[in-house]
């Protein structure tokens, strides 16, 4: 499924419109997260309530950070607009019916849903530094983009130990090392490739200069990856007929890699192949709709 549960529906036009989103929206998560943590508490699920003030005490200190890159040389320090901006459904509302139950309230369910809503932010700052109205916004887009990336790397790290703690196995192997699933990746970016060229024969005008465009880029993410990939990697079943659905697993497999390396080049070079995979999936999702239009 998408990581986004819809995607910008307007651009950030300036530095200051910039600022007053970002800080609108690490706001109203902290201030999610401290009233989850709330209600956890008054269940008496005190390791539940933990998590969620460290998620909101994290949010906060991003949001003051943020303030400080506002005032920073060069920056604008003029007050921040009125907020227009409808903000982004980047926050998932699946906790509080967890804390309904407290027999489902663990520490893992909490980190996944966490996990999800870092990575929608995540993806939402992607989709912002493609359509933004300025080369500055873009910048500061992509830079709190990595910011988000690293945050969801730290959480899908305590989800992984918490998975291990809950089924009683903290030195779990891996079923497949970083090598391997770059491999991988690098398959299905060229099966990505191929997908888009078909397309490309099913759209007219510019939409068959953008697929064709979209496939160039595949294959050349394809190289990347296989420059950090193993020999050989079986990526298993692939599907023909749908080219979203394989930029969508390509996606979650980079921001897997760029958890499970420890390797900071290797993590690098993921963190940038999943900002690129992220970005061009709302282009492949128009595309796609086109090419079902124009056939029915």
């Amino acid at each position: 499924m998408s990581l986004l549960k819809q995607v910008p529906r307007q651009a950030v036009g300036s530095v200051r419109d910039f600022f007053t989103v970002a800080q609108a929206m690490e706001n109203e998560a902290a201030a999610r997260y401290a009233a989850l943590s709330q209600r956890a508490r008054m269940q008496g699920l005190l390791e539940i309530a933990d998590l969620f003030d460290r998620l909101s005490d994290e949010k906060r200190d991003h949001e003051r950070r943020l303030s400080g890159w506002s005032r920073a040389p060069g920056e604008v320090a003029e007050e921040q607009a009125q907020l227009e901006w409808r903000l982004p459904p980047t926050f998932d509302d699946e906790a509080g019916s967890v804390l309904a139950n407290s027999q489902l309230a663990t520490p893992y369910r909490v980190l996944s849903m966490a996990v999800r809503n870092e990575e929608r932010v995540f993806a939402f700052w992607t989709y912002v530094a493609s359509d933004a109205g300025t080369p500055r916004v873009r910048q500061l887009a992509e830079r709190i983009a990595r910011e988000e990336l690293n945050h969801v790397a730290v959480l899908r790290h305590a989800r992984r130990r918490a998975y291990h703690v809950m089924r009683g196995s903290v030195t779990r192997p891996r079923a497949r090392s970083v090598a391997d699933r770059m491999a991988e990746s690098a398959i299905l970016e060229s099966h990505l490739a191929d997908q888009l060229e078909h397309l490309a024969r099913h759209v007219a005008g510019d939409d068959a200069g953008a697929a064709r465009k979209l496939a160039a880029q595949s294959r050349e993410m394809a190289d990347e990856a296989t420059s950090h990939g193993s020999p050989v990697s079986d990526p298993g079943a692939l599907d023909d007929s749908n080219p979203l659905a394989t930029a969508e697993r390509l996606a979650e497999s980079y921001l897997d890699i760029a958890d499970l390396s420890r390797s900071e080049h290797v993590v690098a070079a993921a963190q940038s192949l999943a900002q690129r995979a992220i970005a061009r999936l709302e282009r492949i999702r128009t595309l796609v709709s086109q090419a079902s239009k124009e056939r029915g």
